[in-house]
């Protein structure tokens, strides 16, 4: 198991780091959501932005 470890210890930690980032931004996307942004950049909007409408009309469809 160490020698494993000793011969993939870049890949071990480059899918650390990317799975660090990943769990960063869904933290951050989740946070947004809560406070009732859209997570398009638009703060606040509650989802009424011309964005937000957009996708919500092509979603019904």
């Amino acid at each position: 198991m160490i020698d494993w470890l000793s011969e993939n210890i870049g890949t071990v930690i480059a899918a650390a780091v990317v799975i660090i980032i990943f769990a960063l931004a869904l933290r951050s996307a989740v946070r947004q959501k809560k406070k009732g942004g859209c997570s398009c950049g638009c703060p606040g909007c509650s989802g009424r932005c011309p964005h937000c409408s957009t996708e919500k009309n092509k979603e019904e469809k």
